[in-house]
């Protein structure tokens, strides 16, 4: 039973660690300012990510901006550093549904979120 119980306990430690890119991160050191980036000429079918930084290895690295395959349906949010509690967190971006028309706007901020004729 005890052996059990210590495989149990050795196995649930390293789940935790094999995971850490579902946690979040929390700094106690503010991100320096965004860089300016050059935004290529735009790309049909695209969404520009812009570059921001993330922590890694104990400090703070800039990943440059890309373009990724717009996805019908949905908007594209960067990822940003908030401040809580005289902490640093980072919420991480990503695709969220509520696009309906394509034109960039999450629905609940867009007047007129389905809308035929968008420019």
């Amino acid at each position: 039973m005890k052996k059990l119980l210590i495989a149990a306990l050795v196995a649930g430690s390293f789940g935790s660690v094999a995971l850490p890119a579902a946690a979040d991160v929390v700094i106690r050191t503010a991100p320096p300012p965004p860089r300016d980036e050059r935004i290529p000429a735009a790309r049909h079918g695209y969404v520009w990510a812009p570059g921001h930084w993330e922590w890694r290895h104990g400090r703070y690295v800039w990943t440059n901006g890309k373009w990724l395959r717009q996805r019908h349906g949905y908007a594209y949010r960067a990822p940003t550093w908030v401040e809580r509690d005289g902490h640093w967190v980072m919420e991480r971006g990503g695709w969220r549904r509520g696009d309906r028309d394509g034109d960039g706007v999450p629905n609940r901020f867009d007047d007129h979120p389905n809308n035929p004729r968008r420019d």
